[in-house]
């Protein structure tokens, strides 16, 4: 009897004890929230990161180059980032590691007017061409415009910041490069004025992660970022499987984001997603970072182990 007394007395004692706290994590975004980041947020939402111990904190920048490079300083312990931007980063020197894929293939476009008079990309000499990022937007367009016999010298690039499809649509330019074929497509439809994308990756740019997760370089040891990444394959895979369901739960807590652009938004980048987050296509690495050497972006190509891993 005092065996059992005792074994009851223990058992109460360790029910007080309070619950481990989970371990907490914070993600930079590369900007505000939108249907990109679904895989994270079903994440949050499911309870995939509750159920790996983990508490992640998602914050979106006041300016969108600063995530990585608060990761390279260890001030924030992820960011979300672009594949062609990591190679520049690890260029200039920041120790940054791809750890995992949010959406794994290129979501930028040339886009012109479907009912325009561009049909192809040859007939864009003498024409204006809109962009809001420099640097990575002209090797794309540099690259496409080759292929099609033409150089940059033979259009005119007209800075529109982020007016991409509004400068297109009013006429201010004749095309815009680095337009989102899952936003600006659909931006455009919606206000009946359709547009026509020029895929990148079918127009002499080799295929890139669009979205990416980067950690430091010292930090790739770190036993939370693989849980991490095991909970955005739980939610790439519930996203694939349960999409309506998916599209619910990311509205949830975005109801700002519950109309009709998000809707096509999140419906056209469903079969984008990684469905294997962790894993690493190496060629596709060596490829881009050649890419960006023959376009003068980046001094040197370098071992894949200093671009991106596969976290075990």
């Amino acid at each position: 009897m005092r065996k059992i007394t005792a074994l009851l007395a223990l058992s109460y004692c360790l029910s007080a004890l309070p619950a481990q706290a989970a371990d907490k994590l914070t993600v930079l975004l590369d900007w505000f929230v939108n249907p990109d980041h679904a895989t994270l947020i079903i994440a949050q939402e499911k309870g995939f990161f509750a159920q790996r111990n983990l508490e992640v904190e998602m914050i979106a920048p006041a300016n969108p180059n600063d995530p990585p490079k608060l990761v390279a300083a260890k001030k924030a312990d992820l960011a979300i980032s672009y594949q062609p931007q990591l190679h520049r980063h690890v260029d200039q020197g920041l120790p940054l590691r791809r750890i995992a894929t949010l959406v794994s293939t290129p979501l930028s476009s040339l886009v012109v007017l479907k009912d325009g008079p561009i049909k192809s990309i040859a007939d864009l000499k003498g024409k204006k061409i809109g962009f809001s990022v420099g640097g990575f937007e002209d090797a794309i367009l540099g690259a496409m415009l080759k292929k099609a016999g033409l150089k940059l010298s033979d259009v005119t690039l007209i800075n529109v910041n982020f007016s991409l499809s509004p400068s297109l649509i009013s006429g201010q330019v004749d095309a815009v490069i680095g337009a989102y074929r899952n936003f600006e497509l659909n931006q455009m439809d919606i206000v009946k004025h359709p547009g026509r994308a020029f895929y990148v990756e079918e127009e002499g740019v080799p295929a890139y992660d669009e979205l990416i997760v980067v950690a430091h370089a010292e930090r790739l040891g770190d036993r939370r970022l693989k849980r991490f990444v095991d909970a955005l394959e739980a939610a790439a895979q519930f996203l694939v499987n349960h999409p309506k369901e998916g599209w619910a739960l990311f509205i949830k807590s975005h109801k700002d984001l519950n109309n009709e652009l998000n809707k096509r938004a999140f419906r056209d980048t469903l079969p984008r997603f990684a469905l294997r987050p962790a894993a690493l296509d190496q060629g596709r690495y060596r490829r881009m970072a050649q890419f960006l050497k023959d376009q003068g972006l980046i001094k040197s190509v370098l071992g894949i182990d200093n671009y991106a891993v596969e976290l075990q």
